[in-house]
């Protein structure tokens, strides 16, 4: 299970990953499956372990979700190179792999994201635009409602967890009713949080 290393391969995995890009509209995570039937069973340049253990791992660590990616880019360059005790070519390659698929799973939609960003605000005042603007509003507090609504699904004992709805509480009235920048309540929560009391 092994890439060659040519041009053609390299290319084409950039291709691939690039179009994906347009596709990751829940983020990177949402196109695994389709990585996978590529990188995997199409290709076979990665082995089942190889890409549940790059997925495992980058979920574990902290930072992006993005970063499945990079490591999957790093197993695909080791595996070109000969595996990891054929040298400094196999890491040359794996460095190789990392900078493509990294690169061709954010520029797309990063450009597109930039360039549609930019065309919404010189044309803020287009009736189209305006209702766009309004008709995302309801759908995406939707979304935070529905997420919200699933993580507090394990916290359905009142008796026990009425100091996790008062927080909730507390933040949401804060969040409304005040200026005060989310990252102190972040932080807040987190003291709260580290204390026992939540």
């Amino acid at each position: 299970m092994s890439m060659a290393p040519t041009l053609a391969n390299w290319t084409d995995l950039f291709m691939h990953f690039a179009s994906l890009s347009l596709l990751a509209v829940g983020g990177a995570i949402t196109t695994a499956p389709d990585m996978h039937r590529y990188l995997v069973g199409e290709q076979g340049w990665l082995s089942d372990a190889q890409f549940s253990s790059s997925i495992a791992l980058s979920q574990a660590a902290p930072g992006p979700n993005v970063l499945f990616v990079a490591l999957l880019g790093w197993n695909l360059g080791l595996n070109a190179g000969g595996g990891p005790s054929a040298g400094w070519v196999a890491w040359a390659l794996a460095l190789l792999g990392v900078l493509v698929t990294l690169v061709a799973i954010m520029l797309p939609s990063s450009v597109l994201t930039y360039t549609a960003t930019q065309w919404g605000h010189r044309n803020r005042e287009l009736r189209a635009v305006r209702a766009f603007k309004t008709g995302m509003a309801p759908i995406v507090i939707a979304l935070l409602i529905a997420t919200g609504w699933l993580l507090s699904a394990a916290h359905n004992d009142a008796a026990r967890d009425w100091p996790l709805w008062l927080l909730t509480a507390c933040a949401t009235l804060l969040v409304w009713r005040t200026k005060l920048h989310l990252l102190w309540m972040i932080g807040a929560g987190a003291v709260v949080g580290a204390m026992g009391w939540v």
